[in-house]
């Protein structure tokens, strides 16, 4: 990492990156008073301008073929329907002035800008995460600059210009947004560097970089899903469910079920609804291929992310039915020992036997220290008393319940999370935050204190302290 006082003539990384980030904090301060009515026309301008049925289609495939992972109806998906939900999630909210009274404490708080964010951009989400991104700095009167993933640079580009051109046309500039059109990970560096908050979605190696920059940085943990099935559940909609969040953009997502734990009076039952939904078990040679391709000098071949299950078959070497849409891997353990317990970013999920719920949990939490600890789990169960068992027991940020992991942790329009593409893990995720990061998180706050109309005061050391005292003296 460059060091702060780095003068921008010593370095051409420096200086190109410095010349971005002093077009981009030029184009924030023409939108640093701007009204909420324009601020909101503007990120509508944007998404429109990237989600129109004959632009997403583009995109969608421009995504496919330039970064060979996924598939079209997943970044489709994300294009078109992602993008406006996470501009409907956010249209009503009030980010300009005055946006929280607490009449009790007599505080009224300000949104005011953060100035220039540098967002780092992944190339498993390369349609949807710059838009999501950019609306969200634009809501809080803020500019971005987007450095994407080399493997999606000219998809990244196509998105920023259109919504540059869209940001023209309602009167605003458009370095708004900016693309980084030659990435590198110099450039990133310098870039999380030079910005004023960091926004980070990408590998455990990059999330680490950001927290390291010396810029206050919003990163994100590990995924690594865990879904439990219990005795109560509705079997035929988590098959379903299961089946749906595992092969969407053929697991792009960080978020797809990467372990599924099913209890024992519904086990044999569950996992045949599991085969009938396309499910494939893999024998113990045929794991054990799969095994060695899926990781290389113990981390996940870039060559398998989010391909077809008979790409992954042609390349480990073993036969598949045609109709088979994801890998069911039989699992016990977890932990480096047992890499399929942690994420693989492929369509295949680690099948676990428990005894019951409490078993579940226990499996849930152990898998989870291996990796994805503080990210998210999920259940589906018609039990109150599970639900909450699971979720006052797990290191978890979000419990998905009878909900499809992958299209729903990070919001939806048939649940109240937040949307977005970039999920907080908390402390046990290595994380600042365990938000659903959204505009919330890039402006800063000023907070009015007026005196109270009647001070507090404080009451006795007998009230305070009680039965305290006694135990102390």
């Amino acid at each position: 990492m460059l060091d702060k006082t780095t003068n921008p003539q010593d370095d051409p990384v420096v200086e190109e990156v410095a010349a971005l980030v002093a077009r981009s904090r030029a184009a924030q301060q023409q939108i640093e008073n701007y009204t909420q009515e324009q601020v909101d026309e503007l990120i509508r301008a944007m998404v429109w301008a990237v989600a129109e049925q004959s632009v997403a289609e583009k995109i969608a495939q421009q995504t496919v073929e330039e970064t060979q992972l996924g598939n079209y109806d997943g970044k489709y998906l994300k294009i078109f329907r992602k993008t406006r939900a996470t501009l409907f999630d956010i249209i009503n909210d009030k980010s300009v002035g005055i946006i929280e009274e607490d009449p009790k404490r007599n505080i009224v708080k300000i949104a005011k800008p953060v100035g220039v964010i540098g967002a780092l951009s992944p190339s498993t989400n390369p349609e949807a995460t710059p838009v999501i991104k950019a609306i969200s700095a634009v809501k809080g009167r803020n500019s971005i600059i987007v450095a994407p993933h080399p493997r999606a640079k000219l998809t990244n580009k196509l998105i920023c210009d259109l919504m540059r051109d869209a940001i023209v046309k309602m009167g605003a500039p458009a370095d708004l947004v900016i693309s980084i059109d030659v990435p590198s990970v110099e450039k990133t560096n310098e870039l999380m560097r030079q910005c004023d908050r960091v926004l980070a979605t990408g590998g455990g190696a990059m999330v680490t970089a950001a927290y390291s920059s010396g810029t206050p940085a919003l990163g994100v943990g590990v995924g690594n899903a865990v879904i439990t099935v219990d005795e109560t559940a509705d079997l035929d909609d988590a098959a379903e469910k299961i089946r749906m969040s595992k092969t969407l953009d053929l697991a792009a997502s960080c978020s797809s079920d990467n372990s599924v734990i099913l209890v024992d009076a519904i086990y044999d039952e569950m996992l045949a609804k599991l085969v009938a939904k396309g499910g494939y078990i893999l024998s113990d040679d045929d794991k054990q291929k799969f095994q060695d391709v899926l990781w290389v000098d113990g981390h996940i071949n870039a060559k398998v992310v989010a391909q077809t299950p008979k790409f992954i078959a042609d390349m480990a070497g073993f036969e598949i039915p045609d109709d088979t849409q994801f890998f069911i891997i039989k699992e016990t353990g977890y932990g480096p020992d047992h890499p399929f317990s942690g994420e693989k970013m492929t369509v295949a999920m680690a099948l676990y036997r428990a005894a019951d719920i409490d078993e579940a949990i226990e499996l849930t939490n152990n898998i989870q220290s291996y990796q994805g600890q503080g990210h998210s789990c999920g259940i589906y169960s018609q039990s109150d008393e599970n639900i909450m068992k699971l979720a006052n027991a797990t290191r978890t940020s979000r419990v998905m319940v009878n909900q499809p992991q992958s299209a729903s942790n990070s919001g939806n329009l048939w649940n109240g999370m937040r949307q977005t593409f970039s999920l907080g893990c908390g402390s046990w995720g290595g994380n600042g935050t365990n938000n659903n990061i959204t505009w919330r998180d890039l402006i800063n706050e000023t907070w009015v204190s007026k005196p109270l109309a009647v001070a507090k005061e404080l009451p006795s050391d007998e009230i305070l302290f009680g039965d305290v005292m006694q135990k102390l003296a």
